[in-house]
């Protein structure tokens, strides 16, 4: 009798599956870079958010699942998409009225809502690693922001701009834990997908200028953001997630805010001192010191109880 050999998936080993949400997680961290161009370029922030995604969901259409048994995962994913299209507006907004640093300060709180949602919703416990990392990132974050604050934005802006974090890490969840009847392409197109529909009823109110720029350029901007920031990190990030856990890649993820200073400072002068260098090295240590959580008996109980998965 010969056994069927199941091809073992590039990121099983915890060690390469963290390297890989540092690569695409500085990709992530690149999005200030297209973001502030395509807004000073006129483009409208649903029409950036809808041209991000919009290109995933073409690209992987082939992937759309059509399995009765994929249905409800797939509208679990699409759903959390919805949600993080809203956060995506908040990260945008937040890039039109905070420095590049202080939106990544703020941004950088998604792995205490991963560790929180994935307690309510799984039942994963992280541990004190889990939580020692997390309250590194806090640390981190609060050094930069005690230099930079909100930049003269009023509190409501911080509000809008912590809807990303938290639907971002709510996201991190489902992909470790209630999703797994899917294929990384289909997990992918039904995010993109989801976030397309959030976006698509604002556009409504988008004027034509703010949605279909005239210059070659802005639609090179456009396609870059698309690929590098999105299809390509995603698909990485998708892949590698859920053979670390919420945890190590909530503080894997965390290198986008180094990614991010770099980005304030080379493309838009903004300073950089002590206080980014030792958040960008807490951080980084977070990454070590988080441990490698796997969906495993409490992950099942959490798709049972709150989804029937």
């Amino acid at each position: 009798m010969t056994d069927t050999l199941v091809p073992r998936s590039p990121f099983a080993a915890p060690r390469v599956a963290t390297l890989a949400v540092v690569a695409a997680s500085v990709c992530f961290g690149l999005v200030p870079l297209f973001a502030r161009a395509l807004q000073e370029a006129g483009v409208a922030d649903p029409a950036i958010g809808f041209y991000r995604f919009a290109f995933s969901v073409v690209v992987l259409a082939p992937f759309l699942p059509r399995a009765p048994e994929k249905r409800r995962p797939a509208v679990v994913m699409t759903a959390t998409g919805v949600a993080l299209s809203l956060g995506w507006l908040g990260y945008l907004d937040a890039l039109r009225t905070l420095p590049v640093a202080s939106a990544g300060v703020i941004y950088m709180s998604y792995p205490l809502f991963a560790l929180l949602v994935g307690w309510v919703l799984a039942g994963v416990r992280s541990g004190w690693r889990g939580w020692l990392a997390g309250a590194m990132i806090l640390a981190g974050a609060a050094a930069l922001a005690e230099g930079g604050g909100l930049g003269g934005a009023g509190w409501g802006a911080l509000a809008k701009a912590l809807a990303a974090p938290a639907t971002f890490g709510f996201a991190i969840v489902i992909l470790t834990n209630f999703v797994h009847g899917l294929t990384v392409p289909e997990r992918l197109f039904c995010a993109a997908l989801g976030s397309v529909i959030g976006m698509t009823p604002l556009l409504a109110a988008t004027p034509v200028v703010g949605f279909l720029p005239e210059s070659g350029a802005t639609w090179l901007l456009i396609g870059g953001m698309a690929a590098i920031t999105a299809l390509l990190p995603q698909l990485v990030y998708t892949a590698a997630v859920p053979h670390v856990g919420p945890g190590r890649a909530a503080a894997a993820g965390s290198v986008e805010l180094p990614t991010m200073i770099a980005v304030g400072a080379v493309a838009f002068g903004e300073s950089v001192g002590l206080r980014e260098a030792v958040a960008a090295a807490l951080v980084l240590a977070a990454i070590l010191v988080a441990p490698a959580v796997r969906p495993g008996r409490a992950g099942l109980v959490g798709r049972k109880r709150f989804f029937g998965l």
